[in-house]
């Protein structure tokens, strides 16, 4: 072996391997989320422009008030935030923090506002709620001058809750099923009846209570009411309800239709056990938009149903007060009680519409698909049922083998 094939070949011993550098530690890469950066550039911007703004409107320009004051802190808030944000990041991050920011402030403004008016309405009408006899007597033998601890809303309760619940009864099936015909069947008569409904969204609510009272009252000859009431009240919820349901069956995907027919289903089997059961969470909340719509109704009730200071139960006969007609009734007295009782009336209002609302979340709120309790109880029991059939039926044929046998 020459000089030339061992240099060629094989390196001599004594060269140097060059060392291995280890490679740099990973860096977790944070996807979304607060930074602190973030938490501190807001801070800045909220401190100075707070001083910026206390130098310019109490010093500087002859402005004054606490709206004006919020409202110039606000601008000067974002153009600070925008002015700290371009030293450290770049045009694009900034816009999306910045509208971020937006979002936010609005969102909290709008829990403010929320908080503020039922602190308000509590604050107010704390004095006369914090007495039993308010949620358990009527206001019959109550006058103006008599104490806070005599009279209350209990008939007002009962009304609304009555006439809500008529008018939910008329207003939903038929909101539903319009909603139905518009976005399932179709045909020449589905514009017609989309443009009535969409006419009817924005129709007054005395328009409805002069319709029921010139109709219903005066001409069928119908005593005031509270069955009279919740039929202008579905007037009024009847086209919200039909335009929300509408907005969630189209929302329902085509291929399950397909699938529905492709098994052999009809277009009322596919419509009942396919799109209504998908849609059923937004159906529900088509049903909350039109209750809510129909709760706070005053001028329906006053035309409809009258008011009145003694309890009906009957909706059927007799004038009968809802809660809304009860504060409106009372809140523009000049007697300090009646008005506490108008506030605790408005907080008793607040705490229906929250008990009904999450009742219907609660029950109508399911996911498409999932079963109910009774549901799967049922299907429990079928096949314990089947288990118990299937192992009579083994003991059975287990028993009457041998005589077979030996009849053969």
């Amino acid at each position: 072996m020459t000089t030339l094939d061992l240099s060629a070949g094989t390196a001599p011993a004594s060269a140097p391997t060059p060392a291995k550098t280890a490679p740099p530690p990973e860096r977790k890469i944070r996807i979304g989320g607060v930074t602190r950066e973030d938490v501190l550039t807001i801070l800045g911007a909220l401190t100075g422009s707070l001083a910026l703004d206390w130098i310019l409107y109490e010093r500087v320009m002859p402005f004054s008030g606490a709206l004006g004051f919020l409202l110039c802190w606000y601008a000067l808030f974002l153009a600070g935030y925008t002015l700290l944000g371009r030293l450290q990041w770049g045009p694009v991050l900034v816009r999306e923090r910045l509208v971020s920011v937006v979002a936010w402030s609005a969102g909290l403004l709008v829990l403010a506002l929320i908080a503020d008016q039922i602190g308000y309405i509590a604050m107010r009408g704390y004095e006369a709620a914090q007495h039993l006899n308010f949620f358990t007597e009527s206001m019959e033998t109550t006058s103006a001058l008599s104490p806070i601890t005599s009279g209350g809303a209990i008939h007002a309760v009962v009304g609304s809750l009555e006439q809500l619940g008529l008018a939910t009864l008329f207003a939903v099936p038929l909101g539903i099923s319009a909603a139905v015909f518009m976005s399932e069947v179709g045909g020449r008569m589905a514009r017609p009846v989309r443009t009535l409904v969409e006419a009817m969204t924005a129709l007054p609510s005395i328009v409805a209570g002069l319709f029921v009272l010139g109709v219903v009252i005066i001409t069928l000859g119908f005593e005031k009411s509270g069955f009279a009431a919740s039929l202008a009240l579905a007037v009024m919820m009847m086209p919200i309800v039909t335009r929300a349901a509408e907005v969630v069956i189209r929302l329902v995907p085509g291929t399950l239709r397909e699938a529905s027919f492709a098994l052999g289903g009809s277009q009322w089997r596919t419509v009942w056990n396919v799109v209504l059961p998908t849609a059923r969470p937004g159906l529900v909340t088509a049903v909350v938009l039109g209750m809510a719509r129909g709760v706070g109704e005053t001028s329906p009730v006053l035309l409809t149903a009258g008011f009145t200071t003694q309890f009906n139960a009957n909706p059927f006969s007799d004038r009968q007060v809802s809660l809304p007609l009860y504060i409106w009734n009372y809140v523009k007295t000049p007697y300090p009680d009646m008005v506490a009782r108008a506030f605790a009336a408005g907080l008793t209002l607040m705490t229906v519409v929250l008990i009904l609302f999450v009742t219907a979340r609660v029950v109508g709120g399911r996911r498409p698909g999932q079963l109910t309790r009774r549901q799967r109880r049922r299907i429990d029991r079928a096949a314990r049922a089947a288990e118990t059939a299937a192992a009579d039926a083994r003991r059975t044929s287990g028993s009457a083998a041998p005589v077979v046998a030996g009849a053969h």
